[in-house]
C-alpha cells in the first residue's frame, strides 16, 4: 500500500494571506503546504480522504488519472470544498464512489445541491454514488477499512483505518474504545496543529502522547500550521520514529 500526501497544511495552508511569519516567507518547499488530504493506492488502485479547496492542483500535481473513490472525514470546508473537482473523473468513470456520515451528506447536500438534484440537472456537473458509514467496518477492493470517531472540539470527526494504516485528522479527543480500533497499527498519521494548545485540535506535545499511546512503528503529523514551525527544525527535535509529513510525500505500508 502506498500513501501519497496530497496536502498537509491547516485549514488557510502555509503561506496563509496575509501572513508574514517567518515559516509563511520560508523557501524552502516542505514548508508550504495545502489543505490535508492523502491518496491511498493499492494494485492500480486509488481512493483520496478529503478533497478540499486545493483538489485540483493536488490531481495535477501528481498526475493522477484515475480515482475510485473519496471518503470524507466531517464537512468543514478545507475537507470538502473541492468537491466540484471530481467531476473529470465523473466524465471518465460514471458515478464517483463517495464514502460519507449522515451529517457530513446533509452537509454536502446543501452545499452542493447541484450534485445531487435529480430534477433540471446541469450537464456538466458530477455524479456521485453516495455510500453511507458508520462505525461498522468495509471494504474497499480487498482492503478492510475502519471507521474512528474523533472529536474536534465537539464535533464528531471520521477518520479512517485502512488495514495497518490508520489517518487520523482534526483530532483533540478520541475515547478509549475509539483507541482499541488503532491497536497493533503499523503506521500512523494524526494531526499536529502548533506548538501553543489549541480547543480544537492536538498541538504538538499531544500529539507526541498519542503517538506513544499508541505506539505503531512510524507516525507522520500532518494538518499543520505555520505555528508549528520550520519543518527542519521541528523535524530534528522528534523521535527517530516519528515525521513531519509534507506535500507530495509518498511513503509505504
Amino acid at each position: 500500500m502506498k500513501i501519497t500526501f496530497l496536502g498537509t497544511g491547516t485549514s488557510q495552508g502555509i503561506p496563509m494571506i496575509t501572513n508574514n511569519h517567518p515559516v509563511c516567507l520560508s523557501k524552502n518547499i516542505k514548508d508550504k503546504r495545502l489543505r490535508s488530504s492523502i491518496m491511498v493506492s493499492w494494485d492500480d488502485i486509488n481512493y483520496i480522504v478529503d478533497c478540499g479547496p486545493d483538489f485540483r492542483t493536488q490531481m495535477l500535481r501528481e498526475n493522477v488519472q484515475s480515482i475510485n473513490g473519496v471518503l470524507f472525514t466531517h464537512e468543514h470546508s478545507d475537507h470538502t470544498a473541492g468537491f466540484d473537482d471530481v467531476r473529470p473523473f465523473s466524465y471518465q468513470m460514471g458515478e464517483v464512489p463517495i464514502y460519507v456520515d449522515k451529517r457530513t451528506l446533509k452537509s454536502l447536500q446543501q452545499r452542493f445541491e447541484y450534485i445531487f438534484t435529480t430534477k433540471n440537472r446541469y450537464p456538466g456537473a458530477p455524479k456521485v454514488a453516495v455510500n453511507i458509514i458508520d462505525d461498522t467496518a468495509f471494504y474497499l477492493d480487498g482492503v478492510e477499512v475502519t471507521p474512528i470517531e474523533v472529536l474536534h472540539g465537539t464535533l464528531p470527526v471520521t477518520c479512517y483505518r485502512f488495514g495497518n494504516f490508520a489517518y487520523l485528522t482534526d483530532v483533540k479527543t478520541i475515547s478509549d474504545t475509539e483507541k482499541e480500533k488503532l491497536k497493533g497499527v503499523k503506521v500512523l498519521v494524526v494531526n499536529a496543529l502548533r506548538q501553543e494548545s489549541h480547543p480544537t485540535h492536538f498541538n504538538l506535545e499531544e500529539a507526541l502522547e498519542f503517538v506513544a499511546e499508541i505506539n505503531p512503528e512510524r507516525a507522520y503529523f500532518s494538518h499543520i500550521s505555520h505555528k508549528l514551525g520550520f519543518h527542519n527544525e521541528v523535524q530534528k527535535a522528534l523521535p527517530k520514529n516519528v515525521f513531519l509529513a509534507f506535500d507530495g510525500l509518498k511513503i509505504k505500508v
